[in-house]
């Protein structure tokens, strides 16, 4: 029996006007020198620089003179090389280097896609049978460099959507805070990296020390995990060296100076080297950011700022989780990558204006679509994956971040979904069990979405799974930056109806609705039940 689905004639498409001024970093001789021009200009050259300037960029972004002194608090270590007191310039003067050390770069002008959707924090001043809600996309720009990015608006009786006015004056995180790390856990993690041949290479690009907040200079050289042999033979190199030289708790900073101090002794080895650069790494995926009071929910972006994902941050799958106690969290897996290696990573916030964001680690943090289940189930944690890269799994903990086993609970049996399958987003509870919107792969890489049921208390049983797909792209969606793929990273219920929001072929996004007990009877009498094998 096929379910009837309706889609929504609203898309959400990529916006190239929609800009955040980025950092530029220039070699060391070529921000010298640029810096020795601006310094050597008159007083009044500065200031109609300046004035230039804020004509032109004032009404683009929020407070642009101050992203400008910001992005010059950046070139310290130049000042110190050049024997100049920056200190001693003028604010004109300091806002106009950092200008030239600072780009426009525009977040969502190549695609706008991999949506979820999540309930609002804040549900009052709505109408009756209406729920303010809050999307979440994958917006990628030049260079393929994905962020998140949101939306809000409010569904009706019908589930008609009034998007909220969208914001221009983007804005990244104003303050970034580095985390405190536990030594055990840190060496762990470490230890894990090396075994699974997940360890940084050696590999220094010119730079200079702490000027990136994204750490350009570390190549991850991936072993294949899937290699018993090749695995074997990776040889694990104790941290110990520098770890011996922290507390069981140290700062971010406390180990960016040990490490510093370890890279620079003559006496360090190739394989101290390599165990340096993965606690760079490590350490700078760990991090919490906040967002000004004043700005829209559309304006705030989170843009890759650790090593692990300069480059992106992909298909964040958001969840209201409610803790035993009643208390609320949104938590959001997602993928980060920086352009060879990915880490499966977890976002927290209680208000969508601080977010933590901390790796997931364990032994089955491996490979994209994770998804946390919205509450706990029978005292754990419990989280989809797919660490094989075909089969889904579920996996159980008593942390929320330490993922250590996982058991396999859906195959590929269908010709549409051959390929592999994966969950599109996470549970959502109902009265029958809980529902899971997957995606799958089939012929041509046609993605599609279908849908399974599982027991409540046992979520590893399958009440039913639809053996034709629940979506398939029609012909206005599957033309894109990737054809042929809807895809989905979360859904949720109002009114009776499951709201489905997609991506059409990699490139914008829409949603669409499905009367939710329809779907649930036809589940439950699809016959795949282990009880009607």
């Amino acid at each position: 029996m096929q379910v009837a689905v309706n889609r929504k004639k609203f898309i959400f498409s990529p916006d190239p006007s929609r800009i955040i001024p980025r950092f530029l970093y220039v070699n060391d001789d070529r921000s010298a020198d640029i810096i020795r021009k601006v310094l050597a200009m008159p007083e009044k050259e500065v200031n109609i620089a300046m004035s230039q300037l804020l004509r032109g960029f004032s009404r683009r972004h929020r407070n642009i003179s101050r992203i400008f002194e910001k992005h010059f608090d950046k070139l310290t270590p130049i000042f110190d090389n050049i024997e100049v007191n920056k200190e001693d310039l003028s604010s004109a003067q300091k806002a106009l280097i950092g200008s030239y050390f600072t780009m426009e770069y525009s977040i969502e002008s190549a695609a706008f896609f991999n949506p979820s959707i999540i309930e609002h924090p804040d549900q009052s001043e709505i109408g009756t049978n209406e729920k303010r809600v809050i999307f979440s996309f994958r917006a990628t720009g030049e260079g393929h460099i994905s962020s998140i990015v949101f939306r809000s608006g409010t569904l009706d009786k019908n589930n008609n959507l009034s998007l909220e006015p969208v914001g221009k004056m983007l804005a990244e995180a104003d303050v970034i805070k580095r985390n405190i790390y536990e030594k055990e856990i840190f060496q762990k993690k470490l230890m894990e990296m090396q075994e699974q041949g997940n360890s940084i290479s050696p590999v220094i690009i010119e730079k200079i020390e702490g000027i990136q907040e994204v750490e350009n200079s570390l190549a991850p050289v991936i072993v294949d995990n899937q290699d018993k042999e090749v695995k074997a033979e990776v040889n694990v190199v104790s941290p110990a060296f520098i770890l011996d030289k922290l507390g069981n708790n140290f700062t971010y900073g406390e180990l960016m100076r040990n490490l510093a101090i370890a890279r620079k002794d003559e006496n360090v080895t190739e394989e101290q080297i390599k165990i340096i650069n993965d606690m760079t790494w490590l350490a700078s995926s760990h991090y919490e950011i906040h967002f000004s009071i004043d700005s829209a929910i559309s304006e705030r972006v989170i843009f890759p700022i650790s090593a692990t994902e300069q480059k992106g941050i992909e298909d964040a799958r958001f969840v209201k989780f409610t803790d035993d106690n009643g208390e609320i969290t949104y938590y959001a897996t997602y993928t980060a990558y920086d352009g060879i290696a990915i880490l499966p990573k977890l976002i927290s916030t209680k208000d969508f204006y601080d977010f933590r964001i901390l790796p997931i680690n364990g032994e089955i943090a491996q490979n994209k679509g994770m998804a946390l289940f919205p509450r706990k189930i029978n005292g754990k944690y419990a989280m989809l994956c797919r660490i094989d890269g075909v089969n889904n799994y579920i996996a159980y903990s008593d942390n929320i971040n330490i993922w250590s086993s996982a058991k396999i609970i859906q195959q590929p049996k269908y010709p549409w979904e051959l390929v592999q399958i994966g969950n599109a987003g996470s549970p959502i509870e109902t009265k029958d069990g809980w529902l899971i919107i997957t995606h799958a792969v089939g012929s041509m890489r046609e993605y599609t979405l279908g849908a399974s049921l599982y027991e409540l208390d046992n979520p590893e049983k399958e009440i039913g799974r639809l053996s034709s797909p629940l979506m398939v792209p029609n012909e206005s969606e599957r033309e894109g930056y990737v054809p042929n793929v809807i895809y989905s990273c979360g859904s949720l219920v109002h009114n009776n109806d499951l709201v489905i929001p997609y991506a059409m072929s990699d490139h914008s996004s829409s949603y669409a609705t499905v009367d939710l007990q329809e779907l649930l009877d036809v589940l439950k009498n699809s016959g795949n039940s282990d009880e009607k094998k």
